[in-house]
This record gives structure tokens, C-alpha cells and sequence, in this order.
């Protein structure tokens, strides 16, 4: 972690996106050692994800965001209020252009008709689609380090990539799980499943990037990711985790304490 803390906010951007994409392709790789998914684990680790990714959208993204915002010519509650709600509505319409598939489809026991091939393709292409503004997310949370700025903290951003590769973890099996059961092979079945996380690394060096670059969208830029962020929670990782409810909201209670805990106490 001192090693991390020591590199440039691009470095950061870029490891932290590799971490998340190593944990799709690790809940990916489950593939190569069962045939099913433990669904009560499953919810618990989506909750605990969900509750991540809850506190680390107020503290990492939009408490800085709103801070910043007090040096702006606007209102200051322009900015956040903006980034927020486009980052929602931009991941509203990208799964407007795709038939929505949950993360539950990993409980599918179709067979390997035409129509399940195609249904895998739409759930690949909807975890990739997912990827790319949680990819952002981190770029931003780390470029936000170059303005200095008090709100924005080293430990608040490690926290929203460890909430985000929680998240995906489970992502990588509900790509590879289908496509097994298809009859595609093992060893494919993992490609396609790391597959759909390979874009967050590029997503994550191109928020932090703009972030750096264009200083004066940093406002919205932050707050556009909790939005994207937010959206996610709401529309597939607390749905997706409803098998076992009760171990799901203790999921959010415990990911959301540790976020705070990290950012708060650590940043």
C-alpha cells in the first residue's frame, strides 16, 4: 500500500482498474472448480459489495465533489446535483440498448438452444457495458488526488476499488457460469468471463486523466460516477442479491461500516 500511495494518480488509475479486472477474472476462473454457485454467499457478498460502493459514492465522490463545487461560478449545488444525475441516466441508456439480463442469471438452467447462446452474448455485453463507468469511477477517485483537495483521500479511493472488485467478483461467474452450462469449454468459458473486465483498467486511465487535465469538470466528473455508481447498486447488485435478504442487508450494513471506517478513520 505505500508502494501504491507513492506513484503518480495515472499509475494508481491504472493498478487499481487491473485489481478490479483481476477479481472478474478470479470469480471467472470458479469455472475450473464447480459447477454451481453458492447462493447464500453469493447475496452476502453482494451485499457486503453494495454497501462498499453506497459509502464510497458519498465520501469518495460526492463529498468532494460538493466541495469543490464552493469554488465554482454556479450554484454550489450545480454541479454535484448534474454529474449525479447523468451519470444515472447515461447508465439507464446503456442498458436501454441491450436486453437486461440480472446477475441471477447465474441460477439459469436453460439448455444450449439458439436462444441461451444469444442470451449469454447480451449478459457479456452488459457486464462490459457495467464495467466501463465503474472503470471511470476509480480513474476519477484517484485523479481527484492530484487537486489536493482534503475530501479527497488515498484510503477513500482504495476503498471504492475494493467495493468495485468486490462487485465484480460475482460479475465474472454470472458470465462464465452460463456459458458452461452451454457446453463451452472450461477454459473459454474463463476468457469471456475476464473478458468483460478488461476494459476497466483503459476506463480507469481515462477518468484519471480527464480529471487531471480538465481540473474544472472535476465536480462533475466525481459526482457523474456516483451516479453511474449508485445506478448499478440500485438496478442489479441489491436486486441480485434478494435469494437471502436478511444476509444481504447485513452484507450492506457490514461493506458500508468498513468503507466509512476506511475513509473516514484511515483518510
Amino acid at each position: 500500500m505505500p508502494l501504491l500511495e507513492g506513484l503518480g494518480p495515472i499509475w494508481q488509475a491504472l493498478l487499481a482498474g487491473c485489481f478490479t479486472w483481476g477479481l472478474t477474472a478470479l470469480g471467472a476462473a470458479t469455472v475450473f472448480f464447480t459447477r454451481g454457485v453458492d447462493r447464500r454467499g453469493l447475496d452476502l457478498m453482494l451485499g457486503f459489495a453494495a454497501g462498499v460502493m453506497i459509502a464510497a459514492s458519498y465520501w469518495s465522490l460526492l463529498a468532494p465533489a460538493i466541495e469543490l463545487s464552493a469554488g465554482l461560478p454556479v450554484p454550489v449545488w450545480l454541479p454535484p446535483v448534474a454529474g449525479f444525475l447523468a451519470g444515472g441516466l447515461a447508465m439507464w441508456g446503456a442498458e436501454a440498448l441491450l436486453p437486461y439480463l440480472h446477475l441471477d442469471a447465474v441460477d439459469d438452467t436453460g439448455g444450449g438452444g439458439r436462444g441461451m447462446r444469444r442470451g449469454s452474448l447480451m449478459l457479456i455485453l452488459a457486464v462490459t457495458i457495467h464495467n466501463i463507468p465503474e472503470g471511470l469511477a476509480v480513474g476519477v477517485g484517484f485523479g481527484a488526488l492530484a487537486a489536493a483537495h482534503p475530501s479527497a483521500t488515498f484510503a477513500g479511493a482504495v476503498g471504492l476499488a475494493i467495493g468495485i472488485g468486490l462487485q465484480n467478483f460475482p460479475e465474472g461467474m454470472a458470465v462464465s457460469m452460463p456459458l458452461r452450462r452451454e457446453g463451452v469449454s472450461r477454459l473459454r468459458s474463463f476468457w469471456y468471463g475476464q473478458l468483460s473486465g478488461v476494459v476497466e483498467p483503459v476506463a480507469a486511465v481515462v477518468g484519471a486523466a480527464a480529471v487531471i487535465v480538465a481540473a474544472p469538470v472535476l465536480p462533475y466528473a466525481l459526482a457523474f460516477a456516483a451516479g453511474a455508481m449508485i445506478f448499478v447498486v440500485a438496478e442489479e447488485v441489491i436486486p441480485g442479491a434478494q435469494g437471502s435478504p436478511r444476509l444481504a442487508t447485513l452484507g450492506v450494513l457490514a461493506g458500508f461500516a468498513v468503507m466509512m471506517v476506511l475513509d473516514v478513520a484511515l483518510g
